[in-house]
């Protein structure tokens, strides 16, 4: 669920849509990573001015903590192509 959010979300905001992708690793029980994969042009626009964009995302995920009791981490990294 998180990760089809992120990833239509992210397919909103930056230039080149089918260069992104969304991948969600288990770390343990209570943990999850959720890693945004985007060009790196697009990676600007997904961090935002000071950080803003993503600590956005990261305070609406953290709702979901409540329903499915797993805290989440959202990184975003840079496509090497």
């Amino acid at each position: 669920m998180i990760e089809k959010f992120l990833e239509e979300f992210a397919k909103l905001v930056v230039d080149k849509p089918e260069l992104v992708s969304v991948e969600k690793k288990e770390v343990d029980d209570t943990f999850c990573e959720v890693i945004i994969t985007a060009d790196k042009v697009d990676t600007g626009k997904l961090i935002g001015k000071d950080g803003k964009m993503i600590n956005s995302l990261k305070t609406l995920i953290s709702g979901c903590k409540a329903k499915d009791g797993k805290s989440y981490r959202v990184t975003v990294k840079a496509n090497d192509e």
